[in-house]
């Protein structure tokens, strides 16, 4: 029904423009890069990358974005260059009059499709841009010299990107599972081996580097000491996940974001994929674009800030991951307390401390709060197309804190892993704000802000 009211709506201002001659229009519409972003997250969610990777893609599409949007000669932003780590000057070269939110899009349409699989999965949509951009009555000329320009920023950008070590990641060492007391080791049903063990070695964009927010040491193992307060945070884990309100279960299924879950039914086995954690909050971008009626401009630029603090903060969450290699609730549960017992939602492959919804989702939550406001009220509908019904929030900290204590209902992390990522992702969200000027003047600022 969603998709059938956005093709519907697509339809009409399309044909509203062809009947006005006014193609800008249709290729000004901020609502237009966010059904661009929408392609992209349908075709990472499609093709089962995990959360990671996935901010990996949104951040290189988003800042191609805003390259093309910060080259205009009228734009009030300026170029990431200089300010996120090895970005050089981007110096397009195309001559003549650009159709810059156009060229935005198609930018940020090849490098979402240069960075994701299979080949190819984005030029449909690239060459349904250019055909809409046509049939809307764009001159010619200005459609070639968008395409160029566009063109000339993807092979910087993806030059740039080439730099980032990911590539090197991908045969660097498997992570290897130790039988050490408080140790991580890999959780049914799937059994998977650390996931992304060597993330941290990826090129950070704002941060000095992946250590630069390292949160306080997690809990000393020990679960022979019943009144210790590790035997009480997996105590506490268990109970909840025995007592689970309606409420509480609505939270952990709202949040649960796992982009393959395996699904065991006797000897069948199946899986399921949803959002994953960073285009869950991609989704939310365009939600609050939606709401406050900002210009393209304005929308390409919180996108793009918000993938940064995404993609920071899965940098910062994963070197503690691996730097404590700290166990699941699940596996002391199990092997302590009850063989049986089985988490609401499924344990992910990789160690408990800290938690990655609370991290990124707090980073997000800083740089939105700081784009839209401290009050901001909105249904986030993200996962109606998954069959589970949307929530509502006061603010963008509401819903990041929301998404950490999901984790707990879920049975898949203890408090301290909760509180403590939300602080670091807090941390890391701060020092995005701090360290990106991207606005030139305060005339930059945005349209009065939502309130209660």
């Amino acid at each position: 029904m969603f998709k059938f009211i956005a093709v519907v709506a697509t339809v009409m201002l399309l044909q509203s423009c062809r009947n006005t001659g006014n193609y800008q229009a249709y290729t000004h519409n901020p609502l237009l890069y966010c059904k661009t972003v929408k392609k992209l997250n349908d075709i990472v969610l499609e093709n089962n990358f995990p959360p990671m990777i996935g901010s990996r893609n949104y951040a290189y599409a988003n800042i191609a974005a805003y390259e093309v949007i910060a080259s205009g000669s009228d734009s009030d932003y300026q170029s990431l260059a200089g300010q996120i780590k090895s970005l050089p000057a981007i110096r397009p070269w195309t001559k003549g009059e650009i159709d810059y939110p156009l060229a935005a899009i198609l930018a940020f349409t090849k490098v979402g499709n240069a960075v994701t699989f299979p080949e190819g999965s984005m030029m449909e949509y690239y060459d349904k841009m250019v055909n809409d951009a046509d049939s809307v009555g764009m001159p010619g000329e200005v459609l070639t010299n968008s395409k160029l320009f566009a063109d000339q920023v993807v092979e910087q950008i993806m030059e740039w990107s080439k730099k980032d070590n990911y590539a090197q990641t991908r045969s660097a060492e498997k992570y290897t599972v130790t039988d050490e007391d408080g140790r991580w080791v890999p959780t049914p049903p799937m059994y998977a081996q650390g996931m992304e063990a060597h993330w941290k070695e990826i090129r950070t964009l704002v941060l000095d580097s992946s250590s630069e927010c390292i949160p306080g040491r997690p809990p000393v193992y020990n679960i022979k000491d019943t009144t210790g307060l590790f035997y009480r945070l997996s105590k506490e884990v268990k109970m909840i996940g025995d007592s689970l309100t309606k409420e509480q279960k609505h939270i952990a299924d709202f949040w649960d974001d796992n982009p393959f879950k395996m699904n065991v039914s006797g000897h069948v086995m199946f899986a399921t994929k949803k959002f994953s954690p960073s285009g869950h909050w991609m989704n939310i971008a365009g939600i609050a674009a939606k709401i406050s009626k900002v210009d393209f401009n304005t929308t390409v630029y919180a996108y793009a800030k918000t993938s940064i603090g995404l993609f920071e903060g899965f940098i910062s969450c994963w070197d503690e991951k691996f730097r404590s290699n700290y166990i699941r609730p699940e596996t002391v549960i199990n092997k302590f307390m009850d063989p049986e017992w089985r988490p609401y939602i499924q344990t992910p492959p990789f160690p408990s401390y800290t938690s990655g919804h609370s991290v990124i989702s707090s980073a997000a939550a800083e740089v939105m709060t700081d784009i839209y406001g401290e009050r901001f009220h909105y249904t986030d509908t993200s996962s109606t197309e998954f069959g589970i019904a949307p929530r509502s929030f006061n603010s963008f900290r509401e819903a990041s804190q929301e998404a950490g204590m999901s984790r707990i209902y879920g049975g898949i992390h203890y408090r301290t892993d909760v509180d403590s990522g939300y602080l670091q992702g807090a941390k890391v969200g701060r020092l995005v704000i701090a360290r990106l000027k991207m606005r030139k003047t305060k005339s930059a600022a945005l349209l009065p802000k939502t309130k209660n």
